[in-house]
């Protein structure tokens, strides 16, 4: 059945009118609360920021209270009322609903109660349908906090079956609530089961990976980074540098951990032509390496540059140039066994700072040290192995996501359809 084939079905013969909002309920700002009033124990209490950062669509209980004293203060929502915050610094946020289904509620400043007789949760499902956000966006106003006011938002209307009959309508109501809520439920449960999916993977290839790395003591010599290679460090270059067409190839230490796996063959970034004298490069078989970053996963990211020619690298980065296989050595940078023994070595600052004369003590496990080319087809086998898994598990984790990203762009596409009752020309708008 289609989606307007199970509307009319739905609606059974009865009109739907497209109401404007004043005309349904009245808006009502709320009051002075801030964040520093919040209290262990009190009177439950919702903070405008809160419904865009912690609610979901409904909610019948608070994630913090204020002093009795103050709520006696307070604008106070109701059950059946619905919450809309009326500002945030981005527009998808502003007049995001919550149906408010519990006890009385103390509200705050930059968000307003509607209080209204209709489903609270069938209004706060259409707030959420495209139609209507098109329609909150043309009310939208400011530039770094934007807002909409009570009088703009009065004037959306909204579909609503059964203007006549309030029973009827409620009923209608409820049905279209009842199987949005449904359709909600088993969106959640899987992209629940998909996200467990995607986190079983990565921990099946850190494991894998880890083992590959294990050798028997006969076979093996753990030599420290300065035996194998050297630490050279980039030259600065910004931002402002960058240019989109011809330019120097770089790499840019954010980028190593935001952008790269654990090999490159070209580079995401250019500069100007005329820093080339300034700058210092990676050559083809380097490991390049984060020098600064936010967590210890950050600071020391590695990425063996497989390009042809070489790459410039930014002065909050090292090339790592070395004796052994690149892909190899990479892949070993990303083990748990590295990354803890990393640890030591990097600055614990907000901003982590790898420290060279530490890392460069580090030891890296070589296969076969006495025989140079099994030691190197050793290496070329635990990286050839990798590489496979690693595009596999992430054609995994790649399409996990999307797969997420789908059901829910389903979910809204059905909540849509369910919801897009027949709109009249705007000129012949009933108003009650």
């Amino acid at each position: 059945m289609s989606g307007l084939a199970f509307i009319e079905k739905l609606l059974d013969g009865n009109e739907v009118a497209w109401k404007p909002l004043g005309d349904l309920g009245a808006f009502t700002r709320g009051n002075g609360m801030q964040k520093k009033d919040f209290v262990d124990v009190g009177f439950p209490a919702v903070h405008y920021g809160q419904i865009y950062t912690k609610y979901g669509l409904q909610a019948d209980q608070t994630f913090t209270f204020v002093p009795e004293s103050l709520a006696k203060k307070l604008k106070k929502a109701r059950r059946n009322d619905l919450l809309l915050a009326t500002t945030s610094e981005n527009d998808e946020d502003v007049v995001k609903p919550l149906a408010w289904l519990g006890d009385d509620v103390a509200i705050s400043g930059d968000m307003m109660l509607f209080r209204h007789n209709h489903n609270a949760k069938y209004l706060a499902f259409v707030i959420q349908t495209e139609a209507f956000q098109k329609e909150k966006r043309r009310c939208i106003t400011g530039a770094k906090v934007r807002r909409v006011s009570k009088d703009d938002l009065a004037k959306i209307a909204i579909p609503v079956p059964c203007p006549d009959n309030p029973e009827k309508s409620l009923a209608i109501q409820a049905e279209i609530v009842r199987i949005l809520d449904t359709f909600a439920e088993l969106t959640a449960e899987l992209t629940a089961e998909l996200t467990a999916e995607l986190t079983a993977r990565k921990k099946q290839y850190d494991y894998y990976r880890n083992q590959l790395f294990v050798f028997s003591e006969a076979n093996v010599e753990w030599k420290q980074l300065r035996e194998i290679g050297k630490f050279i460090r980039g030259k600065r270059f910004t931002k402002a540098d960058y240019v989109d067409g011809d330019g120097i190839d770089v790499i840019h230490y954010g980028e190593i951990y935001t952008h790269y796996g654990t090999a490159a063959q070209s580079a995401l970034s250019r500069v100007r032509k005329d820093l080339a004298p300034s700058l210092r490069y990676a050559n083809p078989g380097d490991v390049i390496m984060a020098g600064v970053g936010e967590t210890i996963d950050e600071v020391g990211k590695a990425v063996a540059w497989l390009g042809n020619d070489k790459v410039a690298i930014h002065d909050d980065s090292y090339a790592f140039r070395h004796s052994i296989n690149s892909r190899y050595l990479s892949y070993y940078m990303q083990t748990s066994k590295f990354i803890a023994e990393k640890r030591p070595h990097v600055s614990h600052a907000k901003v982590k700072r790898l420290l060279i004369n530490g890392i460069e003590k580090v030891r890296v496990p070589i296969p076969y040290p006495q025989d140079t080319r099994q030691s190197l087809a050793e290496q070329a086998r635990v990286a050839e192995t990798l590489e496979s898994f690693d595009t596999l598990i992430h054609s995994i984790t790649d399409g996990l996501p999307r797969e997420i990203e789908l059901r829910q762009k389903q979910y809204a596409y059905y909540r849509d359809l369910l919801l897009s009752f027949p709109k009249p020309d705007a000129k012949k708008l009933t108003k009650a």
